[in-house]
């Protein structure tokens, strides 16, 4: 193993996707290889191991405490090269398989159910005491060093596997979902670090029988999958390297998980300066933290968290200043409310009643100009898709689901067609048209405003409300404010039903909406679209660096597994 190669650049890769799993799953594949320690020409061949091995089981079998084995099958193919004093051999011929123990009822013995069994390597099997007399029958028996591997699925694939050790009265048994087997004269550990090896599992894994969730690994993988089995000498060697190697992993996911500590910590700090506006402060704080966040951001969940934050301060009037020579909201609100009256006369739409905003309903204090107002005091409409079922056609309009707008934009590609003579019948205000809003309003997606920017005809399920805003509201900012925290805690809170969520009209009517002077809606959805830029900027700094570390991970670890020339193992070692 090029250790010196991997360390020199570990600073790079430290951050790339899974670096320390991937680095463990890399230890287990050199561990079985033989490329984890130099081989030493004076250590006895496993050869001469396996026949140590047989004769053992040869005394066993004569003093009758083993039965005579089933002959085991000839080895395929060998899956991977492995060094030459090595040999290929199967768990079957090397120790034991599903023994069992004798024992007086009455003696202490360990139980280990699955849970307490670890996937991760180096971490001991747990167990509960109990007599044996309780638990001798309907479970796997196993003793002192003996090795198990879980069968089943998922536990197999998770790499749950152990070596039984510390066993009360040195027996025990457990879930029936194990594997056993019960070297002689092979290390414990180098099986185990076998079992766990990527190549054995992912061999494993399509030979797995059974239906889905119940899938097992057949005794005959277990027992005579090719096993590389080096001298003795060599096994203990691994084994030593291994955990040497593992506890240096260890050290490097506590640095990781340290260094994100710190950086949660500091971009959270700045995000909260930013949330707890001093007007002292502001400017400066917003230009730490934005300078500061593409340093402290490494991982996507942060720079939602940015995002959240920017819309939080941008309906809360902190995000761009104050002009006192803008005209006030509440003049634009009272414009608006002649607008909306004008359209439900028109239109035929039965008129609504807006609830006022009394005092005690106002969350928080809004700056000088600006108002409270409820969400149907800006909107012509506040509807929803027709409740009936449409019929289906082949080339007729579109009929949008909220698959076809829960990723922020419309989308046709696939949609379901409904007849012209369907979509005509429906009233004006129940089709969108360019400009409205679309917010979704059931199931786990419920709360995501989109704006209709498609010349395209369509009409939408009753999944999906469709918001017609005054001439009188700056469209764009309308969308920002029911993307926010603000109102998506509304929604939340509004949402009925535990299976699926549901906003009923009335509430998505009333919910609050502060509403600035049309002026400063422009420069608040300007500065929040220059900001979301930059956000779309540091997550694709985030993926390409991502990017970059993965490659070279997989270049270190593809060149250390190459083919070695003469000498080359000695020499990274």
């Amino acid at each position: 193993m090029n250790a010196e190669r991997l360390l020199a650049h570990y600073n790079t890769i430290a951050d790339a996707p899974d670096a320390v799993p991937r680095l463990r799953r890399f230890i287990l594949d050199l561990a079985v290889r033989g490329k984890l320690v130099p081989q030493d020409p004076n250590d006895k061949p496993a050869a001469e191991l396996l026949k140590r091995i047989a004769a053992e089981k040869a005394r066993l079998v004569k003093a009758g405490e083993l039965r005579t084995p089933r002959a085991i099958p000839a080895l395929s193919e060998p899956p991977i090269a492995i060094p030459s004093n090595w040999r290929w051999s199967q768990l079957a011929e090397i120790g034991v398989l599903s023994p069992r123990n004798d024992a007086p009822d009455t003696l202490k013995a360990s139980f280990v159910p699955m849970p307490l069994i670890a996937a991760e390597y180096g971490v001991a099997n747990e167990h509960e005491v109990r007599p044996w007399g309780e638990i001798k029958k309907g479970y796997t028996h196993f003793a002192e060093g003996d090795v198990g591997l879980a069968k089943i699925t998922p536990c197999f694939e998770n790499g749950k596997s152990a070596v039984f050790r510390n066993l009360t009265g040195g027996i025990g048994a457990g879930t029936t979902e194990l594997h056993i087997v019960r070297p002689l004269s092979v290390d414990q550990d180098y099986i185990l670090l076998f079992l766990k090896s990527p190549h054995f599992i992912e061999t494993g894994i399509p030979k797995m029988t059974g239906t889905a969730g119940q899938k097992r690994v057949p005794t005959e993988y277990f027992a005579n999958s090719p096993f590389p089995l080096p001298p003795l000498a060599e096994q203990h060697r691994i084994v030593a390297k291994g955990d040497e190697l593992m506890a240096l992993c260890d050290r490097l996911e506590a640095a990781r998980a340290g260094r994100e500590r710190s950086r949660d910590r500091l971009a959270a700090a700045s995000l909260a300066r930013l949330n707890a506006r001093d007007p002292e402060t502001f400017q400066a704080d917003a230009r730490f933290a934005l300078d500061a966040l593409p340093a402290l951001t490494a991982r996507p969940d942060q720079i939602k968290q940015l995002r959240q934050t920017i819309l939080n301060l941008a309906v809360r009037g902190k995000l761009v200043p104050q002009d006192p020579n803008d005209e006030p909201a509440s003049d634009l609100l009272k414009r608006a409310a002649k607008d909306i009256e004008k359209y439900v006369q028109a239109n035929g739409v039965r008129s609504l009643k807006v609830d006022h905003v009394s005092n005690k309903d106002q969350p928080f204090v809004l700056p000088s100009g600006w108002a409270w107002t409820r969400l149907a005091g800006l909107c012509r409409v506040v509807t929803d898709g027709d409740h009936q079922p449409p019929p289906r056609s082949e080339d007729g309009i579109a009929f949008l689901t909220i698959g076809n707008v829960t990723a922020g934009k419309l989308e046709f590609t696939g949609c379901r067609r409904v007849p012209a003579k369907y979509f005509n019948s429906l009233p004006a205000y129940r089709t969108p048209a360019v400009g409205d809003l679309l917010y979704t309003v059931v199931g786990a997606t419920f709360g995501r405003p989109v704006l209709v920017d498609a010349e395209e005809p369509f009409c939408v399920q009753r999944h999906i409300a469709i918001l017609k805003p005054s001439d009188q509201i700056f469209v764009p900012y309308l969308q920002l404010v029911l993307a926010s925290p603000f109102v998506y805690e509304q929604a939340a809170f509004a949402a009925t039903g535990a299976a699926q969520p549901t906003i009923a009209l009335k509430p998505l009517r009333n919910f609050l909406i502060p509403i600035p002077p049309l002026a400063e809606q422009h420069r608040i959805a300007a500065k929040v679209d220059a900001l979301m830029a930059l956000c779309d900027r540091l997550e694709a700094n985030l993926a390409t660096a991502a990017n970059t570390r993965r490659r070279l991970l997989e270049a270190i670890l593809a060149g250390a597994l190459a083919p070695a020339v003469d000498g080359e193992l000695a020499a990274a070692e």
